[in-house]
């Protein structure tokens, strides 16, 4: 009984770093509705500035105050990062900031590297905390059952702040009603810094706090970044006492999960998310109108008409420049532009749930890895000839979006976005554990085309062929009857459920044929490569297909296209450079500040002003 005890006590003091950062992320997309993807930076950068300070100032005072300093100094950096990153694009289609953020994240990982060095830097202990408490026998560190009880008073602050004070009713009226705020007068421009602020330097203030038990390194961003959104969102999207008993419930089995059943770890929490948002879709605390909109990104500005005869022409242009690119070009750019097409179908295919269903994945790479590891698996255990593989890579990764898709498809917004990301979680951690069938982190390797595709030149004329025509496959989709179809569920579900349009079965039948073009990306991918590893299906392929869909510009069927081709091609040359995440990362931040409406999107708009463009053709 004393060992479950402590194992409580620790799940408790674990929750509390973690509720911090959490309850900032609540507070900043409650009122914003920025899926804020650096906040886990601001967690980081609290650690290295909370550790800096504790040099300077000594003894218990000086921990406490530089705890507390370091919370003030990230928000003020959260100011920095609001107005000069996301205040100009404020008014640009949902989910378009999500990518300044992610440039956010590149610039920040380099500057910390640059200041604090690339080794890990472990935190002072607590004066006067050093010790333990024997509980029933057990050990407890006295800084655990610190965190234990500052927890609860960190809570009734912000409780307080929220529903007591004439900011919290703004912001709690901001929360639920935007525009109403804004007509009474409100101004929302300094509101959201305000929140901002908050936020980050609550996500700041759980760096700080958790130097005693873990100190800080380059990898904690993006190692909690998970965690926070999982516990916002089973909390319930802007709900603070939600955050807590979420970020109580997560740490809690996390701990027991570590003790009793290691192999669970990795998805534990992935799986709780997948429970609680199956009997409750909205969180523990959520609220269905807290989420709306949230996570769609709207209708074009103008229909989507079929490409003029200037488009046709271009795009033919640029395939006769593909095609003589083995004759005239390196080996290396061959198999560049190889890689190239193959991730720009793979983009093209989640900008077809994105852009056409307004359904936003965060687990796509699921089925862009499970098509590869369908094709190698059959080749490697069933001694399948290439082709045969080939062909039933898709219909695996399909076969995945149809279950995924069924059990997604009935939350809207974040959630869906969020469930979408919990199911690929249990996928990847399936291929990462089973060793002896996928070969767990070693991969597979030796997965080769067949002989009349082994040269460099023959799989990219392959992968062209593929890809291309998947791609204008994508596109012909799009137009047909099934495409207006699912514009019209994404537009306006109540209108096409009265003319007789089954709109969640139209989303389902969408996410499955998208999954199915990602296992075809998927299986270009792996017998380009010759192997393939579970970093395929991993949070960060996701993201970036999320990336290079909003880069592009979510509201032309060419943005995803030409997003991952512009990003594959600059990070090709900017990560020959030492501090190559800050040169991509600002290099991000400007394009989408000078393009709100995505490269294309805003390319559109110049020419439509011009006078070049008269109608919105693709």
């Amino acid at each position: 009984m004393g060992l479950i005890v402590a194992q409580i006590l620790t799940g408790l003091a674990n929750a509390a770093a973690l509720f911090l950062v959490a309850s900032g992320l609540s507070l900043i997309f409650g009122v914003t509705r920025i899926v804020n993807f650096a906040h886990g930076s601001f967690y980081m950068l609290g650690a290295f500035i909370g550790y800096s300070l504790m040099q300077v100032l000594p003894g218990a005072i000086g921990f406490w105050s530089s705890v507390l300093l370091a919370g003030l100094l990230v928000g003020v950096i959260g100011v920095i990062v609001e107005l000069c990153v996301l205040r100009p694009v404020y008014k640009a289609p949902e989910l378009f900031q999500l990518v300044a953020t992610f440039g956010v994240i590149l610039v920040i990982q380099d500057l910390a590297l640059m200041i604090w060095g690339a080794e890990d830097v472990l935190g002072p202990r607590a004066p006067g905390l050093k010790g333990i408490v024997r509980i029933m026998g057990e050990p407890v560190p006295k800084y655990d059952l610190a965190l234990i009880a500052i927890t609860p008073f960190v809570l009734f602050g912000l409780w307080y702040l929220i529903s007591r004070t004439r900011v919290g009713i703004l912001v709690r009226a901001a929360t639920q009603d935007r525009e109403m705020v804004g007509a009474l007068g409100v101004n929302q421009a300094w509101l959201f810094t305000g929140v901002f602020f908050l936020g980050a330097a609550l996500a700041g203030l759980g760096g700080a706090v958790q130097l005693p038990k873990g100190g800080a390194d380059l990898l904690m961003d993006f190692n909690i970044l998970a965690a926070i959104f999982v516990v916002v969102v089973i909390g319930g999207m802007g709900s603070l006492p939600g955050a807590y008993i979420a970020a109580v419930l997560i740490s809690v089995l996390n701990v027991f999960g570590v003790a009793y059943l290691p192999q669970s770890t990795l998805v534990l929490m992935f799986v709780v998310m997948a429970v609680v948002l199956t009997i409750r879709p909205y969180g523990l605390l959520g609220r269905e109108e807290v989420v709306g909109e949230h996570g769609q990104v709207g209708e074009p500005e103008q229909p989507i008409k079929p490409a003029g005869v200037k488009a046709r022409i271009a795009v033919a242009l640029l395939l006769l420049v593909l095609a003589l690119l083995p004759l005239f070009g390196s080996k290396f750019a061959t198999i560049l532009a190889t890689d190239i097409i193959i991730f720009c179908l793979f983009a093209a295919s989640l900008h077809f749930l994105i852009g056409l269903g307004g359904l936003v994945s965060f687990g796509h790479a699921a089925f862009f890895g499970g098509g590869a590891y369908a094709a190698a698996l059959l080749v490697s255990y069933v001694n399948a000839p290439m082709e045969l593989a080939f062909l039933l890579a898709p219909l695996c990764a399909g076969m995945a979006a149809v279950i995924i898709g069924w059990l997604c498809i009935r939350l809207t917004g974040v959630y869906f976005a969020m469930l979408t990301l919990a199911l690929a979680q249990l996928l990847w951690s399936l291929v990462f554990q089973w060793d002896e069938f996928t070969g767990g982190d070693d991969g597979m390797v030796d997965i080769w085309p067949a002989e009349w595709l082994s040269s460099t030149t023959a799989y990219f004329y392959f992968t062209m062929i593929v890809g291309i025509g998947g791609i204008l496959f994508l596109r012909h989709v799009a137009h047909s009857p099934f495409g207006y179809a699912l514009r019209a569920s994404r537009d306006s579900a109540r209108q096409a459920e009265a003319t007789g349009i089954n709109t969640k079965r139209v989303q389902w039948m969408a996410f499955s044929f998208a999954g199915a073009m990602a296992g075809v990306a998927g299986a270009l991918f792996v017998f380009s490569k010759g192997s393939v590893f579970p970093v395929e299906l991993e949070i960060a392929r996701s993201f970036d297909g999320l990336i290079v869909v909003f880069l592009g510009g979510v509201k032309t069927l060419a943005g995803g296209v030409v997003g991952a081709a512009f990003l594959e091609l600059v990070k090709d040359y900017l990560t020959r450079l030492e501090y190559w995440r800050l040169a991509l990362g600002i290099l991000i931040i400007i394009v989408v500040i000078l393009a709100p409406n995505g490269i294309v999107g805003s390319i559109r708009k110049l020419a439509q002003r011009s006078g070049l463009v008269k109608n919105h053709y693709e």
